[in-house]
């Protein structure tokens, strides 16, 4: 098989004046489940479900060239194209493409929208077949581990018995733990960054305060809200802006605003947004519900929640790694309080004590939790470093 991107597309049409009609979107799909449910951790079956994806360079004779590439929670597939609802560049295209550090004129990247997620894979905005409507909360609980598994049927239905690599950060490092950890003979590398074997209570916390945010709209409409023509903006936005001051340090947001006002000379004595950091806030929740649907940021936030690999393997996260052949090179950033060093130095010593091969490399950065998007020559230049020995064994192996 031989698949390379498309370019650009036009924005898709909205829909009742509500989000944009997703299945209009540009990229591949793919459908699951028809003649076999698939069955999720809840043990609810699911099927049929579709699961779009975007791949990137071409897929060489023997398949053997192939990295996925795995998304955060408010990433998509879209991750070195630009995006067809936003207009933005992809969200890694500092990372992904030709000559760059993952480069396509080398690589098959495959990158796919989780499932529950919003931009063409199954969730709770599409049509349960059941009913002729909308899922909305009626969409079964999914898990870190359910999207894996719907990955591997992806990786399989493209051909591809071994993946070279499976790399991602924050929720997409989950991905990478559960897909080492699930199929391990079918990695040969893993880069997990800036994320954590089970999610902390703190996080919990926050994923609580924004679901609670977006259930209190009253547009939200018990998750009916498509059916009623109705949309929870202003909850999901809320969500987004307590989230994303997660993402950043306090040094980043020093940096980039301190106290500085937003087009004004004087305080209003009002609750407008007088300073610039409340700007970019209210327009970062405000650009986000342009993107995304509120019942999968439930969804989606609520499958980090539940991971826990350690509790899949008798509470010892080494034995989620005995005997593992995968190569592991594992990235964290000083300055990220979402997912400390704290939380990847624990993995790196479950892999130690399991005798895995394991990299491990801190970066030096203000940037906080977002540092692995953003433009960080140490965490590039030894990624590079990484994925160059591993191709050398890799070619070597075969």
């Amino acid at each position: 098989m031989s698949v390379s991107s498309g370019g650009p597309a036009a924005a898709p049409a909205m829909r009742n004046g509500l989000a944009p009609a997703w299945g209009d979107l540009p990229g591949h799909r793919v459908e699951f489940g028809r003649d076999r449910p698939f069955r999720l951790d809840s043990g609810v079956e699911l099927g049929p479900f579709t699961v779009a994806y975007q791949t990137y360079g071409r897929l060489n004779a023997d398949k053997s060239n192939a990295i996925l590439v795995c998304h955060a929670l408010t990433g998509d597939q879209y991750v070195a194209e630009t995006h067809p609802v936003t207009g933005k560049p992809g969200w890694w295209e500092m990372l992904v493409g030709p000559g760059q550090v993952v480069d396509t004129e080398r690589w098959f990247v495959i990158c796919a929208n989780v499932l529950g997620g919003c931009l063409g894979t199954s969730g709770p905005r599409d049509i349960d077949p059941a009913t002729g409507q909308p899922w909305g909360l009626s969409f079964p609980v999914i898990t870190i581990a359910d999207m894996v598994r719907s990955q591997k049927l992806l990786i399989e239905h493209l051909g591809i018995e071994k993946l070279f690599c499976v790399i991602g950060g924050s929720m997409g490092g989950m991905q990478v733990l559960q897909w080492a950890t699930s199929y391990p003979d079918r990695v040969f590398s893993a880069v997990p960054i800036a994320t954590a074997a089970r999610h902390s209570a703190q996080n919990i916390a926050f994923h609580e305060v924004g679901r609670q945010a977006i259930m209190a709209d009253p547009d939200w409409c018990g998750g009916d809200y498509l059916q009623q023509g109705r949309r929870p903006g202003a909850g999901l936005a809320v969500a987004r802006m307590a989230a994303h001051i997660t993402y950043l340090s306090e040094a980043a947001l020093h940096r980039k605003f301190g106290r500085a006002l937003q087009d004004r000379t004087g305080l209003s004595y009002g609750f407008d947004a007088d300073f610039q950091v409340e700007s970019y806030l209210r327009h970062q929740g405000s650009t986000f519900v342009e993107r995304f649907d509120a019942n999968s940021y439930l969804y989606i936030t609520r499958a980090m929640d539940y991971f826990d690999i350690a509790a899949e393997h008798g509470g010892v996260l080494a034995n989620a790694f005995r005997g593992s052949p995968t190569r592991f090179c594992l990235f964290s950033f000083t300055s990220d309080w979402l997912f400390p060093t704290s939380e990847s130095r624990a993995v790196v010593h479950a892999l130690n004590a399991a005798a895995a091969n394991v990299s491990f490399v801190e970066i030096d950065s203000d940037k906080g939790h977002d540092a692995f998007l953003l433009d960080e020559p140490e965490f590039h230049a030894t990624l590079r470093g990484f994925l160059a020995g591993c191709a050398d064994h890799w070619s070597r192996g075969r």
